[in-house]
């Protein structure tokens, strides 16, 4: 079996002082906000996990229908030797690719959970006894350092994690990744695409109140990291689509007036009825949203892939 390396890039209290700093800025300011990274505790990717599962839920079925049908053409046209997955979790979505790139040499899984990455490993190396996977406790979002790795190299970002980024901060990574990317190496992005509000919106709000219960977790997560005192059952969980910045916007609407204690910040952050928390934005694309913005951070977009209803897009960019 292949040696498994795991490397920490992510210093050992980085997540907590990050919790701290966003908590801090986003409930101070107006109007309040908490970053979506904070839903993932161990209950939070549990209740993730059931969001996949719910049929109003399309992303992860469409992504999976392209990866299932068209892996052997991305394996084709990217001729990687390495994949470097960012955000990769459990790395389940990634097998099908993974199974048809024939010249694959080595993994290079990404993500802040330890336990993820490792459980991920020793999972494929039962099935790839000869992959080398070498693993990043790291925030793809900060900038990478890259263990050196044979190319041609394929850097996937699946999942659509791209739409919860603003704007800005979607123009800054995928600068990063271009800064990352050699002659011959290729960015492979999932998207969801834009489609109607009724099905964006019941996607973000499910009839079993899954969604919902995955939403009010981030104030779980406060609450137990950092002395807070939110009452969940205070808050209703509100899915939006916004037309404009074409994104839906998943919040925490206060029901009534109420004063929030967080005991390690020293803060009590004032609610007034009918105030809301805006907890994740989940951008939505068309395909020349996809190339604009690809093309801004000097990446051509050269192929295009969409499920059979159209509802997703993986695309493969090449440095210009």
């Amino acid at each position: 079996m292949s040696p498994f390396l795991l490397t920490r890039t992510l210093p050992e209290d980085a997540t907590d002082a990050a919790l701290r700093a966003d908590v801090l800025s986003g409930l101070t300011r107006h109007p309040k906000t908490l970053p979506p990274k904070w839903f993932y505790d161990a209950r939070g990717s549990e209740l993730f996990e059931e969001i996949t599962r719910l049929p109003e839920y399309y992303p992860t079925r469409a992504e999976r229908e392209i990866l299932e049908e068209r892996s052997e053409e991305i394996a084709a046209v990217s001729g990687a030797r390495t994949v470097i997955e960012l955000g990769s979790g459990s790395s389940e979505k990634t097998r099908h690719l993974l199974e048809a790139l024939t010249g694959l040499e080595s993994y290079v899984p990404v993500d802040v959970s330890e336990s993820a990455l490792t459980g991920a490993a020793e999972s494929l190396l039962v099935d790839h006894p000869d992959l080398s996977v070498h693993a990043l406790i790291a925030d793809f979002t900060g900038g990478l350092a890259l263990p050196g790795t044979p190319g041609p190299r394929l850097v996937a970002f699946l999942g659509g994690t791209i739409g919860n980024l603003l704007p800005e901060e979607r123009a800054g990574f995928l600068h990063s990744v271009r800064s990352l990317l050699s002659p011959g190496d290729a960015l492979l992005l999932g998207t969801d695409l834009v489609k109607d509000e009724e099905t964006l919106v019941a996607a973000y709000d499910d009839a079993a109140g899954v969604t919902a219960a995955f939403n009010k977790n981030v104030l779980s997560v406060v609450n137990r990291e950092l002395g807070a005192d939110f009452p969940l059952d205070a808050f209703d969980h509100v899915a939006v689509w916004n037309p404009e910045q074409r994104w839906i916007e998943m919040r925490l609407r206060a029901r009534r007036a109420l004063n929030v204690k967080i005991r390690e910040l020293d803060l009590v952050v004032p609610f007034e009825a009918g105030e809301e928390v805006r907890t994740e934005v989940s951008a939505k694309f068309r395909q020349e949203d996809v190339r604009e913005e690809l093309a801004a951070a000097g990446l051509r977009l050269a192929q295009w892939w969409t499920d059979a209803e159209g509802r997703f897009a993986l695309s493969l960019a090449t440095a210009v």
